[in-house]
């Protein structure tokens, strides 16, 4: 045990009283939790006790077989766009980063088609894709075709959804990969050249292990966005949660209580990628930690 002694005060030679700290009291704080406490038990209790919501019905959907299969769609929908467009992403970015301006143009141009009209707008079209171009030939440009396929046997509803998704989600992930490259430490580069490595090599040896530490945490919200973007391919019927909902409820006119249950599902789904997204950035960010002394 370790005592403090305690200095006399100047001239006196007494020594100064002990600090009595009192805690500061905060009476607001305990009244705004009070009253949000009441407003949702009232609000839990209206939605129990309400019996406009069917609960009864909501409950016989939740598990049925045509929406948990619905659900899958929408996962893998999901994974299948991020996975392309971060691959898409990626090559954009380095585009970007290029000193070749026709690369950076492109690339510039392409972030502002796709950022500057809606998703609705590109699913759609990508829907519609058979309209403008009934066959899709395979050939020398400008020279003979081999061959050639009717265009709805090659993009049917889930190919649309997926290359609309994707094409999207690669404008938006691009400027978040640029920004991790960029969050790397230029003598990282130089250090990496003057070991005789190849900017390509550097890239993915060096620069893009790094840089997942800053894309990871936005990389994570961008996909919990695009499962929710998923509803959207209910507009070319992509055989996603919200369609299957949308088909059950036309059938049996309960459009509340399905909307409900898909609400549901989408809860489940946006869930385990947070966990999943909490746990990848604890991992990524174990050097940081150990580098200040925590575990």
């Amino acid at each position: 045990m370790t005592t403090t002694s305690r200095e006399p005060r100047a001239g006196t030679g007494e020594a100064p009283e002990d600090i009595k700290a009192v805690p500061v009291r905060h009476p607001g704080r305990w009244v705004a939790v009070a009253v949000l406490a009441v407003l949702i038990a009232m609000l839990i209790n209206n939605v129990v006790s309400n019996p406009n919501y069917r609960w009864d019905t909501v409950g016989k959907y939740v598990f049925d077989r045509r929406l948990s299969a619905a659900a899958l769609v929408t996962l893998q929908l999901t994974v299948l766009s991020m996975f392309f467009g971060v691959v898409l992403a990626v090559l954009l970015a380095v585009m970007r980063l290029s000193r070749n301006p026709i690369l950076t143009s492109s690339a510039w141009v392409y972030l502002w088609v796709f950022r500057g009209t809606p998703v609705y707008t590109q699913l759609v079209f990508w829907g519609l894709i058979s309209v403008l171009y009934p066959q899709v030939g395979i050939g020398i440009p400008f020279g003979p075709e081999f061959a050639s396929f009717q265009t709805t046997e090659v993009i049917t509803f889930f190919v649309a959804a997926l290359i609309g998704l994707a094409l999207n989600e690669a404008a938006y992930m691009a400027e978040i990969v640029r920004g991790g490259i960029l969050s790397v430490d230029r003598g990282q580069v130089d250090a990496s050249l003057a070991l005789g490595m190849s900017r390509a090599l550097a890239m993915r040896r060096i620069i893009l292990p790094q840089a997942l530490r800053v894309i990871v945490p936005p990389a994570g919200n961008q996909f919990i966005s695009l499962l929710k973007a998923t509803s959207l391919v209910s507009v070319i019927a992509g055989g996603d949660l919200l369609t299957a909902a949308e088909n059950i409820a036309s059938a049996n006119l309960h459009t509340i209580e399905l909307m409900l249950v898909a609400t549901f599902w989408y809860l489940v789904l946006t869930t385990i990628t947070s966990v999943a997204q909490h746990f990848a950035e604890r991992r990524l960010a174990r050097g940081s930690l150990a580098l200040h002394g925590r575990p």
